[in-house]
């Protein structure tokens, strides 16, 4: 893809998005996130990759100046520095989460590009509440090095399991900290990496109930449901989701609330860098996943997100809305 980059100053400050007006039967549009108003309503994390990455999160200053975060395509621009030979603290990337939180809803994301599957690289676009594991995770789309499909995983407190789930993976509090979770790799090379940018990308959605959690994809090849298009999503209407979590023990009220928006980059750490020896290709490269992040910069130039549009929509009639706040790197 070519790309038609044009960086902008990012604010600091950020402000609430205003509720839209547009109505179906079961989703009212509740905020709306593109290349418009994006950086006003999504924050840099700019702390320790808690998830031990080589990784170095940069702000809001030095994203624009550097390039790693911007507009393109009418696009917003999440990158990573393919640049740097031997980065010290780590190779720079963007980590950004939104300053307003939801409990249940729709959250539909239109992505025209993820980082490619590339050795050591660690993408995911995900939720989670503010005392992990106890408020939940959900991850959306998440792979790391060459894997060529999605994997869909919950993560809660120990306890919460699920009887009609997707991939039959147990409990989502596994090991008993939440780190495993549950969940499994989609069966779809469309909905990843490589394969889902050779189709144009597509569309994410994931529906939150009382009772299931839900994920659909949709390649931008034909079968985007007209109604997301119209602009009134209708789930009931979309058949078989990618992922589906319901029944079981899991109070999902319980275990998932007031989950931030995400969409990071990052390298190595306890996941790629993990199975790093496992991986007979990338290990072939260099000895540890460190190494080949740190040498080969050129290799990452596909690591980055191109998204259309965020949009979450909030169930008709009910008081269970996206709550407020301020995001706090």
């Amino acid at each position: 893809m070519s790309l038609t980059k044009n960086l902008v100053r990012l604010s600091g400050v950020l402000s609430l998005a205003v509720t839209a007006q547009a109505q179906n039967n079961t989703y009212t549009l509740q905020d709306s996130y593109d290349a418009t108003n994006f950086f006003d309503n999504f924050g840099f994390f700019e702390g320790p990759d808690p998830t031990a990455g080589f990784v170095q999160y940069v702000d809001a200053a030095t994203a624009n100046s550097t390039g790693l975060a911007g507009y393109a395509n009418n696009g917003v621009y999440l990158g990573v520095d393919y640049q740097t030979a031997n980065p010290t603290a780590g190779r720079a990337s963007v980590r950004l989460t939104s300053a307003k939180s939801y409990t249940h809803g729709l959250i539909i994301a239109d992505i025209a590009h993820q980082p490619a599957a590339t050795c050591g690289s660690w993408p995911a676009f995900w939720t989670f509440g503010p005392s992990w594991p106890h408020s939940g995770e959900i991850d959306i789309i998440e792979g790391v090095n060459l894997q060529t499909n999605s994997s869909i995983t919950l993560h809660t407190a120990a306890g919460c399991s699920f009887s009609q789930d997707s991939f039959a993976t147990g409990d989502c509090g596994a090991p008993g900290d939440g780190t495993q979770g549950c969940g499994a790799l989609t069966q779809n090379t469309q909905d990843f990496g490589t394969g889902f940018n050779e189709i144009g990308g597509g569309v994410y959605a994931l529906q939150w109930t009382s009772d299931a959690i839900k994920v659909f994809f949709f390649p931008r090849t034909g079968t985007i449901p007209a109604d997301i298009a119209a602009g009134n999503p209708d789930p009931s209407n979309w058949g078989t989701p990618t992922a589906s979590f319901s029944g079981g023990s899991c109070d999902i009220d319980a275990n998932f609330m007031n989950h931030n928006i995400v969409f990071d980059t990052t390298f190595c750490g306890v996941w790629a860098g993990q199975v790093w020896g496992a991986d007979p290709v990338c290990s072939a490269k260099a000895p540890t996943c460190q190494e080949y992040v740190a040498n080969n910069p050129a290799d990452f130039q596909d690591s980055y997100w191109l998204i259309n549009y965020v949009k979450v929509f909030g169930e008709t009639g009910s008081s269970k809305r996206g709550i407020a706040k301020r995001f706090n790197a």
